[in-house]
């Protein structure tokens, strides 16, 4: 990968060496080494809690270090403030851009660094001029007078990269950039960055998704523990070699195989549809199997089991439990009948983050667990920490907010949630969104696990390897419509995005494959 990379440069723009922080007595950063060169696309990598956050922190100046140093073009220098990482050229674009919505491209652009006409008033066409250049050396169709209300999520990191270039940014740190992006905005995306290191930016590039390092760096550094564990070329690692430097040991049963093989029809679902999203949807899901929705963003994978579980309203169809007929549209009678579903934003959808681990847990159970008007503390506790233990929950303190909680332990408790109900078929969108390899690895377990002991599950992915990985079969959605039904020894990458496309393949039923993030 990576073709057409200009030669590289090998004196840092920017080195960080023995960067140490401590936040009273928990040491976040322990020794931070980083070294970004012009021209190169970097991946710093590393689990939740690694020190990843806590050393951007420090290059852009957000925090001052206990101790260790920067290197600016070879030359030692001290970042106080953010004013200094600015001037030094780097700038940091984050997963969620910070722009203000009613203010126009020009204006977002220029914040705080305007510049003026002799008698101090502001030069508006030299500003709108300079910007309508920028979005045009950066490929992109938007107009210097737009207001940044109703643009998308990737035209808006756009405008951050483009306000950073007006500053003349040699460092550019774009962290977790194609999390809620769809497949072409994220080659979009990656075709700018290239662009920028054909220009001599440095580009240091923060990712869970491991396929987006093997496309787009490279240079790969590793974190773990708040220490740096690995640097090195990524045209010289394997998959392999990163899980086991991120989480410090193998990971070969990376996605476990449950021990079990289907049984009765837990789920059937025939003749699905709600007009406008979805049509004619039908399938089953067995006892012991895991059943995946694949498709591009759109293609209504989540609108599918959200009608299912009674969320949203399905104009026609019918959805059978153990052959029980359920009734549609009441997501407490879905639950009575044995389902569960896991959301795909868990902080917005399926948890409280202001309340405890040991409340948001038992939320599905208050009913059940209520005795003459009051919830017995002892019974809630017991019943998390049984959870808890079966799916490696790690909590210091279960009184604490679940908001203390990484992405992985979070997702843990909405399982603990859902299991706590004795489910008979799990409905779960996007399993391992925004959380680390390790966790990844551990929710993969987890669900196995509960496969082997009779669970069916639906799952809806945009990871193709997660689908391959763990899926028995894969149901492709192309417009609302199943395009394929792929075995297991069927599935493969290729297909699945064939029929994501709405494409014929060489299969009996137009197959479906599993490459990296279908649509994200």
């Amino acid at each position: 990968m990576n073709h057409g990379m200009p030669p590289l440069s090998r004196m840092p723009c920017v080195e960080m060496r023995g960067a140490r922080k401590a936040f009273g007595s928990t040491i976040a950063l322990r020794d931070g080494r980083l070294r970004l060169c012009p021209g190169e696309v970097h991946a710093l990598l590393g689990e939740n809690g690694a020190g990843k956050s806590t050393l951007v922190k420090a290059l852009a100046g957000a925090i001052t270090l206990d101790s260790g140093e920067f290197w600016v073009d070879g030359k030692a220098v001290q970042f106080h403030h953010t004013a200094d990482a600015r001037k030094a050229g780097i700038a940091v674009i984050f997963q969620e851009p910070t722009l203000f919505g009613d203010l126009s491209i020009t204006e977002n652009i220029y914040m705080g660094n305007q510049p003026t006409h002799g008698l101090g008033l502001l030069a508006h066409k030299q500003m709108e001029n300079q910007v309508a250049a920028m979005l045009q050396r950066l490929g992109v169709p938007l107009k210097p007078s737009q207001c940044v209300n109703g643009l998308s999520i990737a035209d808006q990191q756009i405008i951050e990269i483009a306000k950073a270039l007006v500053q003349s940014a040699k460092v550019l740190v774009m962290d977790e950039p194609t999390a809620a992006l769809s497949k072409p905005e994220v080659e979009k995306l990656f075709s700018i960055v290239r662009s920028l290191c054909h220009e001599g930016v440095a580009v240091l590039f923060i990712t869970h998704r491991l396929e987006e390092v093997f496309e787009l760096t490279q240079q790969v550094t590793i974190m773990r523990d708040g220490c740096h564990v690995f640097s090195g070329p990524t045209a010289e690692l394997e998959t392999s070699t990163i899980l086991r430097h991120m989480v410090g040991r193998e990971l070969n049963d990376y996605y476990p195989r449950p021990k079990a093989s289907a049984g009765q029809v837990a789920l059937k679902v025939s003749n699905l549809c709600r007009e406008g999203v979805f049509h004619d949807v039908s399938f089953e899901v067995r006892q012991g199997e895991i059943v995946a929705l694949a498709g591009l963003v759109g293609a209504g994978r989540s609108e599918i089991i959200r009608a299912i579980f009674g969320i949203d309203p399905a104009t026609q169809g019918e959805v059978y439990v153990h052959d029980t007929p359920l009734s549609l549209g009441d997501p407490a009678l879905a639950m009575a009948s044995g389902l569960a579903m896991v959301p795909e934003d868990r902080r917005a959808q399926g948890l409280v983050m202001d309340a405890s681990i040991v409340r948001n847990a038992t939320l599905t159970m208050v009913q059940r667990l209520t005795k003459w008007g009051f919830m017995p503390r002892k019974a809630e506790t017991d019943l998390t920490q049984q959870w808890g233990q079966r799916l490696l929950l790690k909590a210091k303190d279960l009184t604490l907010p679940v908001s203390t909680l990484s992405g992985g332990n979070q997702q843990k408790v909405v399982l603990s949630k859902w299991m706590a109900t004795g489910p008979k078929v799990l409905l779960i969108d996007e399993p391992t969104r925004g959380i680390d390899v390790g966790a990844k690895a551990e929710v993969y377990r987890a669900i196995a696990k509960l496969v082997e002991e009779g669970l069916a599950v639906l799952m809806v992915s945009s990871e193709l390897p997660e689908i391959l990985g763990m899926a028995d079969r894969v149901l492709v959605i192309h417009e609302g419509r199943i395009s394929a039904e792929l075995k297991r020894d069927e599935a493969r990458e290729e297909n699945i995005m064939a029929a994501a496309l709405g494409q014929r393949s060489a299969f009996h039923h137009a197959p479906v494959p599993v490459v990296e993030a279908i649509g994200h």
